[in-house]
């Protein structure tokens, strides 16, 4: 009975974090990641905000205790908008607890489904000086009916060259779940302390 008071005294002390998740979306796959990361991190009695890049200038960011970024990947790269959106805002960035995470076919595969291994990661973190507190690498959705007749045509040259599916018809999402859910739970935990990012896993 005293054990079940000191929770409830606990969970009436944990302040509730107002958090930012901005990000940008290329197909659609990354806004589903987006919510379900609201959805697990709201359970830990948080208040989360999720919005495109495109529309965050109506955000008051000082207001939000922690920022989260997240990005997919098309044809190699990560959408400039989030690039200018870190160099205007790097200076708050720095000041507030901070995560990235890059949604990205590659990470399918099991040797480079991690932060320190994925080569668009590896490449986003040379691209700019801002070091989140967490890093993140999610596996992304294959939907080739869903493509233009061009993008259908680039992606499966790529799918064949890495070796991956190219039935024109095949939709695959590879995204691990759970992983999403991990992450969510370090989005919560994670406080300002320390300049040095870690990563999901």
């Amino acid at each position: 009975m005293k054990t079940v008071s000191v929770l409830k005294i606990n969970q009436r002390n944990k302040k509730m974090a107002n958090i930012l998740i901005l990000y940008s979306t290329t197909d659609g796959h990354t806004t589903k990641i987006c919510n379900r990361l609201k959805q697990e991190i709201e359970k830990n009695a948080n208040q989360v905000t999720v919005v495109a890049v495109e529309t965050f200038r109506r955000l008051d960011l000082p207001s939000f205790d922690k920022i989260i970024i997240g990005a997919s990947i098309r044809y190699g790269k990560h959408n400039k908008l989030i690039f200018d959106f870190i160099d205007s805002n790097l200076q708050l960035l720095e000041s507030k607890a901070s995560a990235f995470f890059s949604v990205n076919i590659v990470a399918r595969k099991p040797e480079k489904n991690r932060p320190e291994t994925n080569p668009y990661m590896r490449k986003f973190l040379k691209q700019t000086s801002w070091r989140p507190n967490k890093l993140a690498v999610f596996a992304g959705r294959l939907d080739y009916p869903k493509y233009n007749f061009l993008d259908r045509l680039m992606i499966r040259l790529i799918m064949w060259i890495t070796r991956g599916p190219t039935d024109p018809k095949a939709v695959i999402e590879f995204t691990d779940w759970q992983k999403v859910d991990d992450f969510a739970q370090m989005v919560s935990e994670m406080q300002r302390e320390g300049s040095h990012a870690e990563t999901d896993g």
